[in-house]
Order: C-alpha cells, then sequence, then structure tokens
C-alpha cells in the first residue's frame, strides 16, 4: 500500500520514506537530499515497504538521521554568504519526467525527474547571482570592467529564459537584456 510510512525506491533520488500527504502530492524524505514532493500519480519510484495504515508509528533511526540532515543543512545555510531563497517548480511539471531521445535509434533513451532538472537550473541561476554580487563588489575591477562583466551575466540570463517555464512564479524566473 502506497500510503504515509512507505518506503520507497526513486531513480535519481534515491531511498524514501512518505511522511505526509498534500493535494495531490506525497512528502517524502530522501536520505541524501531531504525533503520533496512528488505527485500521488508518478509511478516512476519503486515500493520497498509498503505503509502500515494511514499513520505508521515512526521508526527512531529515520528520525535521527532527518534531524541529522537538517542540523546540516542549517550549519551550511549559516557558514554561507548567499542564502539562496526557495524557488518553487510550477504545478504542472511536478511529479514529471523529462525525457531525452537520441536521434541514433541504438542509443538508449534518457529519462530525468523534471524535479532534478530544475534543481541544477535553480543552482545555476544562484551562482550566477553569486557571480554578480562578488563582481560588483570586487574593489580590483574598475566601473568599465564591471559593466562589461555585468552586461556578459545579463546576456547569459538571457540565453537562460528558455526555462522560465518551468518556474511557478514570474520573478523567480531569468530576464536578460531590455531592449
Amino acid at each position: 500500500m502506497l500510503g504515509i510510512g512507505a518506503k520507497i525506491e526513486h531513480p535519481t533520488f534515491g531511498e524514501g520514506v512518505i511522511f505526509g500527504k498534500e493535494g495531490e502530492y506525497f512528502r517524502v524524505y530522501f536520505k541524501d537530499l531531504g525533503e520533496k514532493e512528488l505527485g500521488i500519480d508518478y509511478e516512476g519510484f519503486t515500493i520497498i515497504e509498503p505503509s502500515k495504515g494511514d499513520h505508521p508509528k515512526p521508526d527512531l533511526s529515520d528520525i535521527i538521521e532527518a534531524v541529522e540532515v537538517v542540523f546540516d543543512d542549517k550549519l551550511t545555510e549559516l557558514t554561507t554568504h548567499f542564502e539562496p531563497e526557495p524557488i518553487q517548480l510550477g504545478e504542472k511539471w511536478l511529479g514529471g519526467t523529462m525525457i531525452l531521445t537520441p536521434q541514433d535509434s541504438a542509443l538508449q533513451t534518457k529519462e530525468i525527474p523534471i524535479e532534478t532538472f530544475f534543481h541544477k537550473i535553480v543552482m545555476m541561476r544562484d551562482r550566477l547571482r553569486v557571480l554578480e554580487q562578488q563582481v560588483n563588489a570586487e574593489d580590483k575591477l574598475d566601473n568599465q570592467d564591471k559593466i562589461k562583466l555585468q552586461q556578459y551575466i545579463t546576456r547569459i540570463y538571457g540565453s537562460l529564459t528558455t526555462f522560465n517555464i518551468l518556474f511557478k512564479y514570474k520573478e523567480e524566473s531569468f530576464s536578460g537584456e531590455k531592449k
């Protein structure tokens, strides 16, 4: 039975435990990634251990491991200068899969969960923002050099606008040069 307490194996995120349900999504705790939401209709995972009812007793080792991950995440957050804001994937993409099919039919098709791809895009966006901040704060660059680098970064943002369809909120997406 798939429900709260079920242990699953996701092809990308690894082993996880369903610990909640909100609307059309399961809340799943993955050992290496922490909390993720997966669409209830998503069928890309394997059930390792079915749930034992709607409200099973939590396994103490899972709780300890979850707390350790939260502490590690918070420690990392406190030790970095840039704290990215949480970015949400558009609802229509949650639980979806990106399928890459090569032209050569002898080669294997690659399926990537959209959440994984979106996470990479958001990381790239956040790193560009950090680069932008570092360029603006660099004392060794004169204003003309800063402007050149800033224009280049803006053009990179413009090249990434194709991925804006993935973002839930327009203000979190990429924007390039304004004409």
